[in-house]
């Protein structure tokens, strides 16, 4: 743990969109508490701006290096990322991440080794680029009793969206616009199949709730199958469409998890957060309902949030994690109703889901389509057979 006033002597990986705005960011700095030693990076063979001795090649120079006593990883490869990491730790040296995969899957062992090694392992940057949402729930809602935590954690999902409501481009033009301008990931499904938003949602829920979950026990489903018809009953209906993380309480006091497409309406603060934007939601016993706005990609706003995370290990800034080191988080369940939009190929063979009570149904020569209560459990237990359908489903209501 970096003692208050400690210089930083800084070591980054990955020199892609965010470490190059995180860096301009850095050298725009006018205080002289921070040094950049290093940028890591693996292909040797692409050209770059920048050349040795801050180039470097080789990843153990800088767990070797003593000098160094924070490490800034900012790579896609979740499992090289783990790699640096807990390497980093376990050599004594402080740690950012923005790794959203990483961190979701490995978060009990990296607050152990953090602690076994008296280091700060910050990620503000991994949820929400420029918004800070880990930092408020930790110096705001630590003591807080949460109700209801969510909304659009994928900047790419949503400008995505947002192109099909308000200009008619079919998904694929929007997809394509939307990689050219930097917001998805190096691997798009992550974003428009809800994996990302995922992976962000297990983050807060062990910062908002206290509890760990595994990232494979959320029910998420994506915007990939997604047409113009849906945009357009959902315009009828005085809704946009839009990819929403979800935790809430639920009337038995019990923890409900989902990532899905949802009918948001314009009484939602959700309704009018556009393009690359984030929003989040956040509803509590004593303070109430608090909205968290900000830019949820690029370079610019994400680099903040890992610039924030260095001035806070600077001055010995560590995550409590109050509410899990408690142990008294709530009970996780998927006993859950929801009223959910379906459509499906017309004609096509009906996934085995239960459909509790149905309140509209329709056809036309494509498709057919239904508005109906089901379970968010036996969507669950049905999600690989729905995987294999060109079905798009989206949440109209909680029940």
């Amino acid at each position: 743990m970096s003692r208050k006033g400690h210089k930083m002597k800084i070591a980054v990986y990955g020199y892609g969109t965010v470490a190059r705005g995180f860096i301009d960011i850095l050298k725009s700095y006018s205080g002289g508490n921070f040094e950049l030693l290093k940028i890591v990076v693996k292909d040797r063979d692409k050209k770059r701006d920048i050349k040795p001795p801050l180039l470097c090649f080789e990843k153990d120079d800088i767990l070797r290096d003593k000098d160094i006593n924070l490490v800034i990883e900012l790579i896609d490869d979740a499992d090289d990322a783990y790699d640096i990491v807990v390497s980093a730790m376990r050599a004594g040296k402080n740690v950012i991440s923005a790794n959203k995969k990483m961190i979701a899957g490995k978060q009990e062992e990296l607050i152990k080794i953090s602690e076994n090694n008296n280091v700060s392992f910050l990620y503000d940057a991994s949820v929400g680029g420029g918004i800070a949402i880990i930092r408020n729930l930790e110096d705001s809602y630590s003591d807080e009793n949460i109700k209801q935590l969510g909304g659009i954690l994928n900047a790419s999902s949503n400008y995505i969206l947002s192109q099909m409501h308000n200009t008619g481009v079919e998904y694929s033009e929007a997809l394509k616009v939307a990689t050219e301008k930097g917001f998805a990931e190096s691997n798009p499904a992550l974003d428009v199949e809800g994996i990302d938003s995922k992976y962000k949602l297990v983050i807060l829920v062990l910062h908002a709730f206290g509890l760990p979950v595994d990232p494979d026990d959320i029910f998420t489903w994506g915007i990939s199958n997604i047409i113009k018809q849906d945009i357009r009953f959902a315009k009828k209906k005085g809704s946009k469409i839009k990819l929403i993380a979800s935790a809430e309480i639920n009337q038995s006091g019990k923890l409900v998890l989902s990532v899905m497409p949802h009918f948001i309406t314009l009484s939602s603060l959700l309704y009018s957060v556009e393009d690359e934007s984030n929003g989040i939601i956040g509803r509590s016993v004593f303070l109430g309902e608090q909205f968290f706005y900000g830019k949820g990609a690029g370079g610019y706003p994400t680099g903040a949030s890992v610039f924030t995370d260095l001035d806070a290990i600077s001055n010995g800034h560590v995550y409590k994690y109050k509410k899990y080191r408690k142990g008294n988080f709530p009970d996780y369940t998927k006993d859950h109703l929801l009223e959910v939009y379906l459509r499906s190929p017309a004609g096509s063979k009906k996934v085995m889901i239960k459909f509790i009570s149905v309140s509209e149904s329709w056809s036309d020569n494509e498709y057919d389509y239904i508005i109906a209560v089901t379970n968010l459990k036996d969507l669950y237990n049905k999600r690989e057979e729905l995987k294999e359908k060109e079905y798009f489903l989206a949440v109209t209501s909680q029940v």
